[in-house]
């Protein structure tokens, strides 16, 4: 009674009208009383379909159900199962009751008497084994009704009749039965189970092994296949839940049935120009169960790679290569939901996997003689499309197909062999006889003379898988020259400069007309094509470089205020590029140019921010790795078959953000490789910004005098040399107040914490750069003050010598008038004998002329030598002299006192002749 009552207030909180639930609780009630109390059978029966007929009208009848009628039914089916048509009176009650009753006029938030009796009703894991058991009757009903209300149960609260039904003895068993039966509870029964192993791993196991594959595929066959109405897909979605994400139950359909009746399904038999909506709908179930078998799993286990390459190998064994080539290349009659979904199914069959790779690259496509190899076909879509879907669809093919794939991007580069000026032009409908390089470059010019560059962007987004990590084929690209559009005036250009061309012409169009979608894409697929092509290629940089409208146009891509954050960003990945990949030493086109152009006109805290604001946009932000596959439901499958592109018209930004061109460009694998490169970037710009151009390596041999140079010059090279070094840390001090004024502009409070790490980050490395160049410098200097202090002893030392010198010149003078004073008095004394005899005085003569011989020889000897000695010792003095005078000395004043020292000395030459 509590319940009841509770369900009773419950009515009238929700109908407002108490009076009104309060005489349908009252007939309900009547009603049950009948059933459970009545004598007569047929009273009873009338009771019954008086219920349901009530219930099935009336909500607040449903209510009043839902508080007392449970029991009752409930104990008719437990102990009346004789009488079948009370216990089909019962089922079809509680089919009404369990069944919502729409009311337009009512409020949303309107409680549902509905759902609230599926709760109640489920509660109970009995009630559940008790419906299951009624499966097994005979009585068509009995089974229909059953399957209907745990279908309706399975809706409203599936976790609970999962859980209840696997604990129930035989209860899958049961329901698989139900597959075999009649064509309506077969068909029931199909729905009731594609609820029920969605998400639910240990009912897909049971179900497998029940035998779920052969009854599925033997439905499939009995309705038709793919021409077959809503059951197929049924059954197709019953497949698909068993195989998703659940590799066991995908090795077990591959050894024991195969994949044949899968595959058979794609088969365009003799109605082949006729697409229903329900055929479409079937042929997109078939697709996503390829998908399905071919996907990476939700683990990244070696086991489920290996599941993966082995349904792909056996796929393409099948020929489901084919049948899918034909669904989405050669059936162009065929809905662009069906074609989408076949190449993307070729793209991921060959995704890994190099020998389906080579199976695809050698696939013709047509009849004879009318025969063309598939991925030309494939590039002709991507030019011609007018669906987005297709483009982006066809695009990823060639996407995988060149991911690490060297040999099969240098095959497609090989044939891009430009055209004469009259085929370039040509129309489109013309390129059926051409090669596959050719037709690239046919849709890389196309554009030029209506400027319509849809066509060029798509051909560009083509061109960067073909280049992608391969610098075989960059470089072979990068020697590709194009007429001009006018031959006898102009010269050819590069490919490379034709592509900066576009990007310039769709900035000036969509400066003209507004954002619109239409260009939306253009600038970031060519911009991600030029990223590609300079990445880790110097000879692309020069080519890039060549031209200096190019690096002008960068700069005011990256300031370009009407321009979006992405293309802003790219731009600046795109000039850093320039620096990290520059070996060129030529001025103007070096690494130091552009970055003293990007100081210059955008201000390196500024362009750093340019990569910011791209990491933070919506694009990079919300790249994942993988997308996860969604079931294909009923209620999908309608807006699946008739898949609508991207409203041009509509330039909402949220339309304009949700792009999906943007979003397949700026994939994770992109996104990933912009990051590292943003790092590498900013290190590269502050190093080559903190240094001036003018770099001096610091070399031992400069610090050495060389042979030729005398002293005079010698210093005045080293202090040239200081001199210099000190004018290049006066410009660093400079550089570094710049960084700091452009920091604190840029670094307020206003500023998020990514920025400030970003601008801290930048702050430290300028500073280190900084302190490291000023060590050096430091270190320079106290060489040369180390070099200062040995000239300066040398200079002493030679001062030293010098007045030794003099001191030995003062002594020698000496004893030179010491001989002639000697010589003097000799004379004397000879004059004297000379007065005194003759015989006497010619030995004295002749003594005195031997003496006088002998002194003469000797002091001309001792003279010889001293002249030598002081020739010497004069160059020394005067080389001396000078280089003293060089260092800042005052020559005459060091000279004035020498030798003056030595004067007050004894003359003992003159003690020594007197005594003689």
């Amino acid at each position: 009674m509590d319940l009841a009552s509770r369900y009773k207030g419950v009515v009238g909180l929700v109908f407002g009208n108490e009076s009104s639930a309060t005489n349908e609780d009252s007939y309900v009630e009547r009603l049950l009383d009948r059933i459970s109390n009545g004598v007569l059978a047929e009273d009873r029966r009338n009771a019954m379909a008086e219920l349901q007929s009530v219930v099935a009208e009336s909500r607040a009848a449903q209510m009043a159900f839902g508080g007392m009628g449970f029991p009752v039914l409930m104990g008719v089916l437990k102990e009346e199962r004789d009488d079948i048509e009370m216990v089909r009176g019962s089922l079809e009650t509680l089919v009404s009751a369990l069944t919502p009753i729409d009311h337009a006029k009512g409020p949303k938030n309107e409680v549902q008497p509905a759902l609230m009796n599926t709760d109640l009703l489920s509660r109970e894991a009995e009630n559940i084994s008790l419906l299951l058991g009624l499966l097994s009757e005979d009585d068509f009903y009995v089974r229909y009704y059953t399957l209907q209300i745990l279908t309706a149960l399975l809706t409203n609260s599936p976790n609970r009749l999962q859980e209840a039904i696997l604990t129930i003895p035989r209860g899958i068993t049961r329901l698989m039965d139900m597959l075999m039966d009649r064509e309506v509870i077969r068909n029931e029964a199909l729905l009731l189970l594609t609820y029920l192993t969605r998400e639910a791993e240990e009912i897909q196991k049971i179900v497998v092994f029940e035998g779920a594959f052969e009854k599925i595929f033997s439905i499939i066959r009995e309705e038709g296949g793919s021409e077959g109405g809503v059951v197929v897909q049924d059954c197709l979605q019953l497949l698909n839940n068993l195989l998703r994400s659940n590799t066991s139950n995908q090795i077990l359909l591959r050894e024991t049935i195969g994949f044949d009746a899968l595959i058979s399904i794609l088969k365009l038999r003799g109605s082949a120009y006729s697409f229903t909506q329900q055929k479409t709908i079937n042929l997109l179930s078939a697709l996503e169960t390829i998908k399905l078998l071919i996907i990476r799993g939700s683990e990244a286990g070696s086991g489920v790679d290996t599941n993966k390459l082995t349904n792909q190998t056996a796929l393409v064994q099948k020929k489901v290569l084919d049948y899918l080539l034909m669904l989405g290349v050669e059936s162009q009659w065929a809905p662009v939901s069906v074609r989408c979904g076949a190449l993307r199914c070729v793209g991921d069959l060959i995704a890994g996997h190099p020998k389906n790779r080579d199976a695809l690259a050698t696939k013709v496509l047509g009849e004879e003689p009318q025969v063309e190899p598939a991925l030309n076909s494939i590039l002709r879509i991507i030019l011609r499309t007018s669906s987005i879907q297709e483009f982006m669809a066809a695009d990823n093919v060639f996407k995988i197909f060149c991911e690490r794939n060297s040999e099969g991007q240098t095959m497609l580069a090989s044939t891009l062999i430009p055209q004469p000026h009259s085929m370039t032009h040509a129309p489109i409908e013309e390129d059926v006889n051409m090669s596959f390089g050719s037709m690239l470059l046919h849709g890389l010019t196309l554009g030029e003379s209506d400027g319509d560059l849809e066509t060029c962007c798509r051909a560009a987004s083509v061109l960067s898988h073909i280049l992608k990590d391969n610098m075989q084929c960059k470089e072979k690209v990068l020697r590709i020259e194009l007429e001009s559009p006018t031959p006898s005036l102009g010269v050819p250009e590069p490919l490379m400069h034709r592509m900066v061309k576009y990007l310039a012409l769709a900035s000036s169009m969509k400066n003209k007309d507004g954002n619109a979608p239409g260009n939306l894409f253009v600038q970031p697929i060519i911009l991600k094509l030029l990223v590609t092509w300079l990445a880790d290629c110097a000879n692309a940089v020069q080519c890039f470089l060549d031209s200096r409208p190019h690096l002008t146009f960068l700069l005011e891509l990256v300031s370009n205020p009407s321009a979006t954050v992405c293309i802003r960003g790219l731009a600046a990945v795109l000039l850093g590029e320039c620096v990290i990949y520059n070996k060129s030493s030529e001025s103007g086109k070096d690494a130091y140019t552009v970055v003293d152009a990007i100081s210059q006109k955008v201000g390196l805290t500024s362009y750093f921010l340019k990569f910011d604001e791209m990491m933070k946009s919506f694009h990079f932000s919300s790249t994942k790795p993988a997308e996860s596959l969604k079931p294909l439901t009923r209620s999908a499958a309608a807006s699946m078959a008739e898949i609508e592109d991207v409203d041009e018209q509509d330039s909402s930004d949220q339309k304009i953000k949700d792009h999906p061109i943007l979003s397949s460009t700026f994939d994770s694998f992109f996104v990933n490789f912009v990051s590292k490169l943003e790092a590498d970037i900013r290190e590269t710009i502050i190093d080559v910004y903190s240094r001036p151009k003018s770099e001096v390596a610091v070399m031992p041999a400069e610090l050495e005098q060389k042979n030729e140079e005398n002293d005079k010059d010698y210093i005045k090279r080293l202090k040239l040399f200081v001199e210099k070094q000190c004018s290049e840390i006066q410009n660093l001090l400079g550089r570094n107040a710049t960084l700091a004024e452009d920091l604190a502009k840029t670094g307020g409070g206003g500023s998020s914490q990514p920025e400030q790490r970003a601008s801290g980050g930048l702050e430290r490395v300028q500073t280190e750069t900084l302190r490291r160049d000023l060590q050096e410098a430091n270190q320079r200097i106290e060489m040369l003050k180390a070099e200062k202090v040995k000239i300066e002893s040398e200079a002493s030392m030679y001062q030293n010598l010098a007045g030794k010198m003099e001191s030995d010149l003062k002594s020698l003078s000496d004893a030179y008038n010491s001989l002639e004073q000697a010589n003097f008095h000799l004379e004397k004394e000879v004059k004297a004998l000379k007065s005194g005899g003759g015989s006497s005085i010619l030995d004295i003569e002749a003594v005195k002329a031997e003496a006088r011989e002998e002194a003469q020889k000797e002091s001309e000897a001792e003279l010889n030598d001293l002249l030598v000695c002081l020739g010497q010792e004069q160059s020394k003095v005067e080389k001396l002299s000078g280089r003293l005078a060089d260092l800042g000395e005052d020559v005459d004043a060091l000279l004035q006192d020498v030798g003056d020292e030595m004067s007050g000395l004894p003359d003992d030459d003159d003690d020594e002749e007197e005594q003689d």
